[in-house]
């Protein structure tokens, strides 16, 4: 069971301070909370291990899936997969960081793998700045957090520069207009990146040109001259990019191609991003303890989770019993995708019922531990929480 500590002092004014109001809430069911989970040293390490060992047999399920060309099983868009084959053969396209969504590890309950959110994973100021500070403001000391994440993070933009000495650090964050929340996680990420060396600018994605034979810039809002990046990260899924905008798929494979730039997360995150890596993780590994069943129909003799390929904060997600009633649903954009069913599993509580389930944070290795309270479905709604290693 969850047991949870109540901290008297919030990081409230500090959020203020720096302009992270949508923390807040805009209801009132408060996204952040005065609370905090309570885990052991032990707990800590198994889920520093689970992301770890996941972390490995997904890129043995990615390279099963590139051997044996199952684009589209994995809903790999057609004119992504020559940017993805590309990407994973040059080590010099290197993975930042991902979230693992898990499952159980508290109360000696086992860790099971819900999703691995590899490609534009959010949660990172929460988990990797306000939880700590959180600690910080109430007196208590920061080696009670299973929490590396910010440094983890420099770590792997200075192997990212190391592996690509030969290209001019400049890196240049985007997002889509209109999402605070994404701008937040990019400034993190972005601090990190300075740290590791890079000269860091940040732009909307409407604001970019892209050049199959000269790469990415953007123009100079003061002077009016157009700058080039040799680095961009993109806070848009490659999904959607190879969906919605094949016109600029193709520009970064050319661009990818040329030499021109590097594009992070890499195009290969798609394989682990796709919900059918659930289920050839499950043809691979069979009753591995960290991974759930996962079939292509519902499961006749137990409860399953219905997932879209593609989707994001819980939407298009059902619970179906083995009788195929519909016990929980949410709504959202991705019903047009192909589906998995995995086999459900309850989501720890603490003593009022309330469902948590743990984010870890992979960059390079297992680094950062957050929980999100909620109901069956972990959705948009869900409140953030830290922890504290008693």
């Amino acid at each position: 069971m969850i047991r949870t500590h109540y901290l008297n002092n919030s990081p409230e004014t500090q959020l203020r301070n720096v302009g992270w109001d949508w923390m807040l809430g805009a209801d009132t069911l408060p996204y952040l909370t005065n609370e905090a989970v309570a885990i052991k040293s032990y707990e800590a390490e198994a889920y520093y291990n689970a992301a770890n060992e996941l972390y490995e047999i997904y890129a043995e399920a990615a390279q099963h899936a590139i051997d044996r060309q199952l684009w589209k099983e994995m809903g790999i868009p057609e004119n992504l997969i020559e940017l993805v084959k590309l990407t994973w053969e040059d080590e010099r396209h290197w993975h930042i960081y991902g979230r693992f969504d898990l499952a159980g590890g508290v109360g000696r309950e086992p860790i099971k793998l819900i999703e691995f959110n590899a490609d534009t994973a959010t949660c990172i100021p929460e988990t990797a700045v306000v939880q700590w500070a959180h600690l910080k403001a109430n007196q208590m000391d920061e080696s009670k957090q299973f929490n590396n994440v910010y440094e983890a993070l420099k770590s792997q933009f200075s192997e990212l520069r190391q592996r690509n000495r030969h290209l001019n650090p400049t890196l240049l964050f985007s997002t889509m207009r209109d999402a605070p929340e994404d701008d937040t996680n990019v400034a993190v990420l972005g601090e990190a990146a300075r740290e590791a060396g890079f000269d860091v600018e940040f732009s909307y994605i409407d604001e970019i040109e892209f050049s199959p034979t000269e790469g990415i810039f953007r123009q100079n809002r003061q002077n009016g001259q157009f700058e080039s990046f040799d680095f961009w990260f993109k806070l848009v899924p490659w999904e959607y990019i190879g969906y919605e905008e094949p016109e600029l798929a193709g520009l970064l494979t050319s661009i990818v191609k040329n030499g021109k730039a590097v594009i992070i997360n890499p195009a290969y995150t798609l394989l682990f991003q796709s919900k059918y890596i659930l289920k050839l993780l499950w043809d691979l590994y069979p009753n591995h303890p960290l991974l759930l069943p996962t079939s292509l129909q519902p499961f006749t003799d137990k409860t399953s989770v219905e997932k879209v390929l593609f989707g994001r904060e819980g939407a298009n997600v059902r619970i179906i019993e083995s009788n195929g009633s519909v016990v929980s649903s949410a709504d959202g954009d991705y019903g047009d995708y192909e589906k998995v069913y995995q086999e459900y599993v309850e989501f720890s509580r603490d003593s009022l019922g309330k469902r948590y389930q743990a984010g870890v944070f992979w960059a390079g290795e297992g680094c950062g531990l957050g929980y999100r309270r909620g109901g069956k479905i972990i959705d948009n709604t869900a409140q953030f929480v830290g922890h504290i290693v008693e």
